[in-house]
């Protein structure tokens, strides 16, 4: 165990300039994660010049890793910020991610799965809301919460997103496979 410590420890002396210089790396994205969190002291504009001041000063450095970080900084920030201060809204692409995580869960509660799996990809336009809707409801919900969305439709996208679903699991099956095949190649001759 002595020999194994001393092992340890040397390799620890001929890497301890690159070990202190990681820490500074570190250091230098607990600053970014200090412009991406959510605070009451700064607004989303304050942050975001913030996030583009360090992205631009680590652009200009002559260090290859800030370089990198100011490339992946620059890759993220299209998304980053959007929403502004509106209540409704997420105030940026970390906020969005935080809302899908409770239906995530719920879907993977309910399920006994780690993965939420593809119901929340091809039915999301509805079961999104219907999955939030707890939130922002204290109690059971009535039949009279309820008739109002009584003669509500299902979006277009989400009706080919179930057919499309249907499609892919069919192909998935060995027995079915043949008759998939059969039927899409019909449809394509048959196509205008």
């Amino acid at each position: 165990m002595k020999r194994l410590a001393g092992c340890i420890d040397r390799g620890l002396e001929v890497a301890r300039e690159a070990l202190a210089q990681v820490g500074l790396y570190a250091q230098d994205l607990h600053g970014v994660e200090g412009t991406l969190r959510l605070s009451a002291s700064a607004t989303g504009e304050e942050r975001e010049a913030r996030f583009t001041a360090l992205q631009q000063a680590w652009q200009s450095s002559a260090d290859p890793v800030h370089q990198h970080f100011a490339t992946l900084m620059r890759s993220f920030e299209p998304g980053l910020f959007v929403g502004g201060e509106a209540a409704d809204f997420p105030a940026d692409n970390l906020d969005l991610e935080r809302w899908f995580k409770g239906p995530k869960g719920h879907e993977r509660r309910i399920h006994g799965h780690r993965h939420a799996g593809v119901r929340i990809v091809q039915q999301g336009p509805t079961l999104m809301v219907a999955l939030d809707a707890h939130v922002h409801h204290d109690g059971p919900f009535t039949g009279g919460d309820l008739e109002p969305y009584g003669h509500a439709s299902v979006p277009e996208s989400q009706q080919q997103a179930v057919e499309r679903g249907k499609i892919m699991r069919q192909a998935r099956s060995r027995k079915k496979r043949s008759a998939l095949l059969a039927d899409l190649e019909k449809r394509y001759y048959n196509a205008p």
